[in-house]
């Protein structure tokens, strides 16, 4: 059964997941990468939390004046990071977990961020072509139904990767 391996195999998955633990250049970059995903979800699902608690209008709207460029600057970095998941498949074999939640981060990060810097992605990236414009315009159609219910998730999730960050420090 996978839960009774030999202790051997313990010992070699433990320095396995030391081993990429140790390999990645910024120990904290799940913390601001929580943080980042906690302000995606801020800005995503705004009408819906000023509803809810109406004092959170003022942190809110502190954030909207920088709105598109945040979100033209995470869509980018979410891109990167679906890459940089793909390339380290391997880190489903060890860490399972932490792939998924990077996966997910990755993908969170890059749809609310071409939602939220839609305007400034088609200005200065997607511009030089129709066809892009074209395309841009169909994804994000098919995003924004969903703006509310992704803010959420990348609320939870942010909470999450700032758990899971301290989580997969101590092996």
């Amino acid at each position: 059964m996978w839960w009774r391996r030999p202790q051997a195999v313990l010992k070699y998955h433990r320095n396995i997941v030391r081993y990429l633990i140790k390999k990645e250049r910024n120990p904290m970059s799940g913390l601001i990468t929580g943080l980042v995903l906690l302000a995606l979800g801020a800005l995503a699902a705004a009408s819906s939390l000023v509803a809810r608690r109406p004092d959170a209008k003022a942190y809110i709207e502190l954030m909207i004046p920088y709105q598109g460029w945040f979100g033209f600057i995470t869509c980018l970095w979410g891109v990167w990071i679906i890459i940089s998941a793909i390339i380290n498949l391997n880190w489903f074999g060890y860490v399972p977990v932490w792939w998924l939640t990077y996966l997910a981060t990755g993908v969170l990060i890059a749809s609310l961020g071409l939602l939220l810097g839609y305007a400034l992605l088609t200005k200065y990236i997607l511009n030089h072509s129709a066809e892009a414009v074209q395309r841009g315009e169909q994804i994000r159609a098919i995003i924004v139904p969903y703006q509310t219910m992704l803010g959420y998730a990348a609320i939870v999730l942010g909470l999450w990767t700032i758990v899971a960050t301290f989580l997969y420090r101590i092996v």
